[in-house]
């Protein structure tokens, strides 16, 4: 049983986040390379802007704001399960090599497959899925042991060196092709938020509203692999079954959300952090706070960073990586 006044702390956590993602929203709406006055976004989300106030806002500055928020919630929740499921502190989408597979196998599909322009947005997240998914097995399947079961630990060092073998392949994939679209896989591979209209958004927006219930449903499979197999098994759970059935959740999160948003690490390392940290290790309560942690954090890096340097600003992605970086290393230092 959860003792109400951690339960009152953590809605108290998620109305602060719900607050900081909205005051990030409104910031976000009025910042840009066309300027747009703070007491004109009522009446131009009324409907009543003139016709470069409401192209400004719905054509280009709400898409955007919408894709990051989606794709950094995504991502937290990725990592959250990606570190119950491996009981590991470290795993994240970006560093054990999952947005690496979706990466490779968005480019081959961007570069040499043709496709329509109205169903390229929809294809995209199942091109990605896919991408990840044939990397998740060979990683999971290189750290498994049968005397041992996952190892966690063999599995971030294989992760870490199946997205380096897959950006040396991304390398040699890209380097015959046309100059246009090297240009946007290297936007893609900096964290370029480039999926910036509204079919991007309807593209992600079914993985979520799927997979977020689903994942809170499995709250307590997830605390019982978070202890060891011998536990888990002990209480009737399917070791197996339930990691491999989460995990598809995981990679789906994270394939979904960097088919647009490009690769952006860390996202999945930090939001799970922060809100353990806050709440406590218990899936049910640190998820849910966790998911808008990672939207803020991904919002409010793309808000900065876009409006850091004119016109292209700096890409999400690196925003991300510069707090990232050091608090990966803070991590390893800590588990040493």
């Amino acid at each position: 049983m959860i003792h109400p006044s951690i339960l009152r702390k953590q809605r108290l956590l998620v109305a602060c986040a719900l607050a900081l993602i909205i005051a990030t929203i409104v910031i976000g709406m009025g910042l840009g390379y066309s300027s747009l006055s703070y007491n004109r976004l009522l009446p131009t989300l009324l409907g009543h802007g003139t016709f470069k106030e409401e192209f400004v806002l719905f054509s280009i500055r709400l898409p955007r704001i919408l894709i990051t928020l989606l794709a950094g919630m995504a991502l937290a929740l990725s990592g959250a399960i990606l570190q119950g499921v491996t009981r590991n502190d470290l795993a994240d989408p970006g560093i054990i090599g999952i947005n690496s597979g979706a990466g490779v196998a968005v480019a081959i599909f961007f570069l040499f497959f043709p496709v329509k322009a109205g169903s390229f947005v929809y294809f995209l997240p199942l091109v990605a899925f896919i991408g990840a998914l044939l990397t998740a097995a060979c990683i999971y399947l290189l750290s498994y042991s049968r005397k041992e079961g996952l190892q966690p630990v063999r599995l971030v060092l294989m992760g870490i060196g199946f997205s380096m073998a897959l950006s040396g392949i991304m390398i040699v994939v890209i380097s015959s092709a046309e100059r246009a679209k090297v240009d946007f896989i290297a936007k893609w591979l900096a964290g370029n938020i480039w999926g910036t209209d509204w079919p991007f958004i309807w593209a992600l927006l079914p993985w979520l509203v799927v997979l977020i219930p689903f994942t809170l449903y499995k709250a307590n499979r997830l605390n019982l692999l978070g202890l060891n197999e011998p536990v888990a098994i002990g209480v009737g759970v399917s070791v197996e079954k339930e990691r491999i059935v989460l995990l598809l959740a995981a990679v789906a999160l994270a394939a979904s959300a960097v088919s647009v948003t490009g690769g952006i690490t860390f996202i999945g390392l930090m939001a799970p952090h922060i809100a353990k940290a806050l709440v406590g290790p218990r899936n049910q309560l640190f998820i849910p706070v966790a998911i808008l942690i990672g939207g803020w954090l991904l919002l409010l890096a793309d808000t900065v960073g876009r409006n850091l340097l004119d016109p292209d600003g700096i890409a999400a992605g690196i925003m991300v990586a510069l707090i990232g970086a050091p608090y990966f290393m803070y991590l390893l230092l800590k588990k040493a």
